[in-house]
């Protein structure tokens, strides 16, 4: 026999001894469960015996209760009433008739533990009509006494004996009927007793006996088996060893040559299905990640019921657009059209995937992303959707020096830039659209507004604006610019809205000195201080010619100074096309 082979055979018959021992311990440990008697021991001692005898001091209480208030009737009954003997009769009634709750409760207390606690196989429904019973037979002679009791010191006062003499005869009676009651389940507490006792130590011995059986079965069985697998498998155990590490390593073109009709040539040829099935299956997640996120395909493979069912969740959205692209494609081919697409989408898809984004769809010439649980962390989306735009950003100036190239012409027949919508809100995510044909996306308030602030841009002259929720997000991470306070189209209630100008710390002096002018002329544009307004987008344009949102908001100016706004303006602006 082969060393190797030897060596394989040592460790099968390894595993059957250590099988064997993991038998011995499992029978060990069961034998060690017959402990749990002593739970039940406990049990009794602790709880049923004390509650049992709870229940026989209730009786020896009651009939303390009946002395004391006889003893009262007697000091009533004197011709000179005692008044102070009868004081220490009624306190000594009270003390009897307060022991007899507390001997009650603290077997009620006790009854209840029973009932809670899991570890011992008790009736619990016997025990709690058990806590039922002594609970009405409490209930009935404190009703029964205290109304029995007052109409004796009453008849007694009005010296009429004979009536009195009844009333304590039927005190006599409900004292009776309370103590027959409660011996009727002090004797049912005693079967619970003996009927838990006799089940656990039933099976405690069933247990060891199973075990033991279990035990040498299990010896024999496993020695066998070691002997057998170390004789017949070792050479097919070695090929799908080799096989595993195959596929381990991400190579499903490995096939194990099946050599024995066996249960380990049926599990060779299991092996060789499997393959051919992931090397399917890796060829469509492939196919598919080329149309849908591999996040996403992995997401829904691993939780279906999310896209069926939909969640809610905060995400930021990104609506980025190529400005001019109309003008742009009217004079060009299907295929260079084509071309110039593919190429824009791959430049601007690249920042959002290395943010770590999901890119949700191709719409035209524009590009609809999300960032968000669970494929980020719940506080970092803003930021990664302000850092992709940013980069998006930088690449425009080399896209608009090879898109001639890519054409075949000089210069391009109109001018060419980026527009960047970002907005942070609830939105709901699922699969979306009907019987035939799903697509899992995002919907809700968020979305619309990251596709309008793109629409946005058109108006200020800008690249990169946020949302108020999304501004609040990033803090002071990223260069941000407060461009105006905007209700846009479906939108009620007007908010701020940001321009991204840098990530944090990368503004240039000209730049800084822009946003500190446009902050002094909006502050002053909103308190329509219209000359200071001026003066300061004035300001702003020395420090950057060309700036669109000061542009913008000088051509408002002019516009208000013709035609003044209402008096409870707010400062915000409206927009109402889409």
């Amino acid at each position: 026999m082969p060393i190797f082979n030897q060596s394989i055979r040592r460790k099968i018959v390894g595993i059957a001894l250590g099988l064997i021992v993991l038998m011995l311990v499992t029978s060990i440990l069961s034998m060690v469960m017959s402990s749990q008697v002593g739970v039940l021991l406990d049990e009794l001692t602790n709880r049923y015996i004390p509650a049992y005898g709870d229940l026989a001091r209730a009786n020896i209480r009651s009939l303390e209760r009946s002395v004391a208030l006889r003893r009262m009737v007697m000091m009533k009954m004197q011709e000179a009433s005692d008044e102070e003997a009868y004081a220490a009769r009624l306190k000594e009634f009270e003390e009897a008739d307060r022991r007899i709750e507390e001997e009650t409760s603290g077997a009620r207390k006790l009854i209840n533990e029973i009932i809670d606690d899991s570890r011992t196989p008790s009736d619990n429904a016997a025990l709690a009509r058990i806590d039922t019973r002594i609970e009405t037979a409490v209930t009935e002679l404190r009703r029964g006494m205290n109304e029995d009791h007052a109409r004796l010191l009453r008849q007694i006062d009005a010296k009429q004996m004979p009536e009195a003499r009844s009333t304590l005869e039927h005190l006599d009676f409900l004292r009776d009927q309370f103590n027959q009651r409660i011996d009727s389940v002090r004797g049912d507490m005693l079967k619970q007793v003996f009927a838990s006792t006799s089940t656990v130590i039933r099976h405690q011995h069933q247990a060891i006996i199973i075990s033991a059986v279990v035990t040498v079965l299990a010896a024999v069985v496993g020695f066998v088996f070691a002997l057998m697998v170390s004789s017949g498998i070792t050479r097919p155990v070695r090929l799908l060893l080799a096989g595993t590490r195959e596929v381990e390593a991400g190579r499903f073109d490995k096939t194990i040559s099946v050599s024995t009709q066996d249960e380990i040539g049926e599990l060779a040829a299991a092996f060789n299905r499997m393959t051919e099935q992931l090397r399917h299956n890796e060829r469509v997640r492939e196919t598919f990640g080329r149309y849908i996120d591999p996040r996403v395909v992995q997401g829904l493979i691993d939780r279906p019921e999310v896209a069926i069912d939909g969640q809610r969740r905060v995400m930021t959205i990104m609506f980025c657009d190529m400005s001019g692209f109309t003008s742009m494609s009217e004079g060009m081919t299907p295929r260079g059209l084509v071309k110039v697409m593919n190429h824009y989408f791959t430049v601007m898809s690249a920042p959002i995937r290395a943010h770590r984004g999901i890119i949700d769809k191709y719409i035209g010439d524009a590009i609809m992303a999300y960032w968000g649980p669970p494929f980020i962390e719940e506080d970092e989306p803003a930021l990664l959707a302000g850092h992709a735009a940013i980069d998006m950003a930088d690449q425009v100036p080399a896209l608009q020096k090879q898109l001639p190239d890519l054409l075949g012409i000089r210069a391009m027949p109109g001018p060419c830039d980026l527009r960047i919508g970002i907005a942070t809100g609830e939105v709901l995510t699922g699969s979306i659209g009907s019987e035939l044909m799903m697509s899992f996306t995002v919907m809700g308030d968020a979305v619309n507004l990251a596709s309008r602030l793109e629409l946005v841009n058109k108006v200020y002259g800008t690249r990169i604006l946020i949302s108020q929720a999304t501004a609040d997000a990033v803090g002071s991470n990223l260069e941000l610019r407060e461009i105006d306070r905007l209700a846009v189209a479906g939108q009620s209630a007007p908010q701020p809205i940001f321009e991204v100008m840098s990530k944090a710390h990368g503004l240039s002096v000209p730049q800084e000195a822009l946003r500190t002018h446009y902050a002094a002329g909006l502050a002053a544009y909103r308190a329509q201080r219209f000359d200071e307004a001026r003066s300061a987008f004035g300001a702003a344009l020395e420090a950057v010619p060309g700036d669109g949102p000061s542009r913008t908001l000088l051509d408002r100016i002019a516009q208000f100074e013709a035609n003044p706004p209402d008096a409870g303006w707010d400062g915000a602006w409206r927009l109402e096309q889409k």
